[in-house]
């Protein structure tokens, strides 16, 4: 895979015949960013039988990924050594080597930034990074969730600078990643293929490359529709989440059980879909996406209130949780400050160790703030990681789940309703239970339902 295509892809601009390579898997597929997103990726368009490049700035997992290893728990570990050892799969620091692949898709992340708004410098690195080695025949495909827009005006006049034209010596489309880590009924491959192109004949190639490694593909007219597209589908969960956030708590404050409404409402077999709420929204889009699209409707005199107003809901949660916690200590006589408090869960969802944005951080943050001594369990994190957004949070790592160190806290705060927890024994030891989950249906004293 380290011989110099250059020579040989120095006319291959034509899209016919790149569309043919695609379509016989004989093109080099460039990865950028083994990620969540990336390297699942990179093993789909391997099983499939293309050859795949992958690039990423962490030289650890360069090394971990070239020894046949994985650091993703919810990816097999076995997929990874079979593509290595058969040669399909290489992974690279160096990005000298971006000249190699025709095609190169960008899988890396999208945060916000400490105001709330996009931040983008990891795509545009990404793409100068990019430029600086572009040749003719490539095809770029942005698959980092976004803004309307950013394909065609932030990442195609970074290209341009290259000296080559888009749609005709190289050519740019936006396809969203559509990961839901830890979901067993629909994997990578397993979902249809949003496609945009800049121009039609990006669009062409990219439908193209992907037809044979997906489910199904979807062309639309635009690269700005295929980002719309995915903030949609995100919006879409974000604001139900708040929604079923806010009727949490409306019936609280009735004497009702929120969960048992739900299970009552979803015996209607049509015009109703069910959300779960939680101690807030975590994961790498639906706690991002909607502010993308908030902050990107004010360039255009337009205010998405309905948007704002979910993401008010869903980011007021934790507070929500902590004051529950608060009247409940309370009621036993006892303060936050100086009481003993086991987080259970990190992880943004249940049975992945996948921490990104999980409303689990601010909550911990909240309760050093408020002088609680404060530990955790998660039987797929055993060391929280170094979180941007809370740098005070100290080190720390799981404790063991055990009767005597149950009984010993004050209060048991579950976040995430892990499937590998035994429920019944921490209701059996601990004092006093937070359950933000609805994993306890059964009212039980020790139970407070937040």
């Amino acid at each position: 895979m380290t011989e110099n295509r250059e020579t040989e892809q120095a006319e291959a601009w034509d899209v016919g015949d790149w569309i043919r390579r695609a379509e016989a898997h004989s093109s080099l597929v460039g990865i950028l960013g083994l990620g969540y997103v990336g390297l699942p990726l990179g093993l789909a368009f391997c099983e499939a039988g293309f050859k795949v490049l992958g690039f990423d700035v962490d030289a650890g997992k360069v090394e971990t990924l070239n020894a046949g290893e994985c650091y993703i728990e919810h990816l097999d570990a076995s997929r990874v050594a079979k593509v290595v050892k058969g040669g399909s799969f290489e992974a690279s620091a160096d990005f000298g080597r971006l000249r190699e692949p025709d095609c190169l898709l960008i899988c890396v992340p999208t945060p916000l930034d400490e105001h709330r708004q996009p931040n983008l410098a990891y795509v545009e690195s990404t793409a100068r990074e990019i430029a600086g080695r572009l040749r003719p025949g490539q095809l770029v495909i942005l698959e980092s969730t976004t803004y309307p827009g950013t394909t065609d005006d932030l990442v195609r006049p970074i290209l341009d600078a290259a000296g080559l034209e888009c749609g005709r010596e190289y050519f740019l489309a936006f396809s969203p990643e559509r990961e839901d880590p830890g979901n067993l009924e629909f994997g990578t491959t397993g979902i249809p293929k949003v496609v945009g192109g800049v121009t039609k004949e990006a669009g062409d190639m990219a439908v193209a490359l992907y037809r044979d490694v997906f489910a199904d593909t979807v062309l639309v007219s635009s690269a700005r529709v295929a980002e719309a597209s995915k903030l949609t589908e995100n919006i879409f969960r974000a604001v139900n989440i708040a929604l079923v956030n806010e009727l949490k708590v409306v019936y609280d404050a009735m004497g009702i059980d929120v969960w048992e409404v739900l299970d009552a409402a979803a015996t209607k077999p049509f015009g109703f879909m069910r959300f779960t709420p939680g101690p807030g929204w975590g994961g790498h889009c639906i706690p991002v996406d909607p502010f993308y699209l908030t902050w990107k409707a004010r360039e255009f005199g337009q205010t998405a209130r309905f948007v704002e107003l979910a993401g008010e809901v869903n980011v007021e949660m934790p507070r929500y949780v902590i004051a529950k916690l608060q009247r409940a200590l309370n009621d036993a006589g006892k303060a936050v400050r100086g009481s003993r408090i086991l987080v259970l869960g990190l992880a943004y969802k249940p049975d992945i160790a996948d921490p990104r944005e999980s409303p689990a951080f601010e909550i911990l943050d909240l309760l050093i703030e408020l002088g609680a001594d404060v530990s955790y369990h998660d039987p797929h994190i055993a060391e929280a990681p170094r979180m941007r957004t809370w740098p005070r949070l100290p080190a720390m790592e799981s404790v063991p789940l055990e009767a005597s160190g149950l009984a010993s806290q004050d209060a048991v705060l579950l976040i995430t309703n892990h499937r590998d927890v035994d429920y019944q024994l921490v209701l059996e030891n601990a004092p006093l239970v937070v359950d933000t989950r609805g994993v306890y249906r059964q009212s039980d004293p020790k139970v407070v339902k937040a």
